[in-house]
């Protein structure tokens, strides 16, 4: 029989399936891992407040910030997040997937709104920093009920618009 003549075997099923899940996971890795880089993905890590700003629709609230009273004080990471190294980095997560899952489909409320669990973030960190100053307004049992600090102070963390 000569070398054009011998036909090889066909590949199994399971050949046909390794390489079937190894070229989906190299398209999910590769899809991944550009839009990690188009979105700027690391710049999430840091502290710095310009990362807030990458997505066009938060430049407002970015501009805000900076004539809050806030400004020289506290940066977004500071009320917008758990200040627990792994809660800090489980909001960040959760919140990265979920806006850019919005952003991607385009399904988001604009102007945005704060959902309630990063409100309740915020709320904490609000007592945290100013525990000394409001220790007396907060209810006696972790179940009584309080005020928002923004009801009264709406424009603190993001001033005039």
């Amino acid at each position: 029989m000569t070398a054009t003549a011998k036909r090889r075997a066909p590949l199994s099923r399971a050949a046909w399936l390794r390489a079937g899940l190894a070229m989906f996971l190299g398209l999910l890795v590769g899809v991944g891992g550009f839009t990690f880089g188009y979105a700027e993905g690391l710049s999430y890590l840091s502290h710095d407040p310009r990362a807030c700003a990458n997505c066009h629709i938060m430049q407002d609230y970015y501009d805000t910030w900076q004539k809050s009273s806030h400004h020289h004080v506290a940066v977004c990471v500071d009320c917008h997040l758990p200040h627990d190294f792994v809660g800090k980095y489980v909001a960040k997560a959760d919140n990265g997937f979920f806006h850019s899952l919005a952003f991607t489909l385009d399904n988001f409320h604009e102007p945005i709104q704060i959902k309630p669990r990063n409100r309740r973030i915020t709320q904490r960190n609000c007592i945290e920093c100013h525990a000394e100053t409001v220790h007396e307004m907060l209810p006696e049992s972790p179940d009584g009920e309080t005020l928002m600090c923004i009801h009264c102070h709406a424009g603190v963390g993001h001033g005039p618009r």
